[in-house]
């Protein structure tokens, strides 16, 4: 059963950082595009950050551009979103995705995505 778990979440001072995990089993999901979404109350999914299969590829919203950086680890199934000098407007519910289609293009809306996980909580206090 394919399956991607989010972990890393939680309650950070503005300014802080944290490290979000995508734990990805049950599919080859070393050969799929990634991607982060992120939402907030009362509002959409949003595109956060993605990767192609190999890591090469890499493709970070402007709304966290020189923030946040995304990699991943193939060989342990691993896919990261690394998030440096958060700002309250950062605070959403955090959603691991997986591209099946072409794993060298990173679809920045939701509907380009197959897989989804259950999303872990950052919340940036002022």
């Amino acid at each position: 059963q394919a399956q991607l778990v989010e972990s890393g979440g939680g309650l950070v001072q503005s300014g802080g950082s944290l490290i979000l995990s995508c734990a990805t089993s049950g599919r080859s999901f070393s050969n799929y595009a990634m991607g982060w979404f992120r939402q907030a109350p009362g509002k959409g999914r949003q595109f956060v950050a993605g990767l192609s299969w190999s890591g090469a590829i890499t493709n970070v919203a402007d709304a966290v551009k020189g923030r946040f950086t995304v990699s991943r680890d193939n060989d342990k199934n691993a896919v990261y979103l690394h998030m440096i000098s958060l700002r309250p407007e950062d605070t959403a519910v955090y959603y691991c995705a997986a591209a099946s289609r072409n794993r060298n293009s990173i679809p920045k809306i939701s509907e380009g995505y197959d897989y989804w996980g259950q999303g872990t909580q950052v919340t940036v206090s002022s």
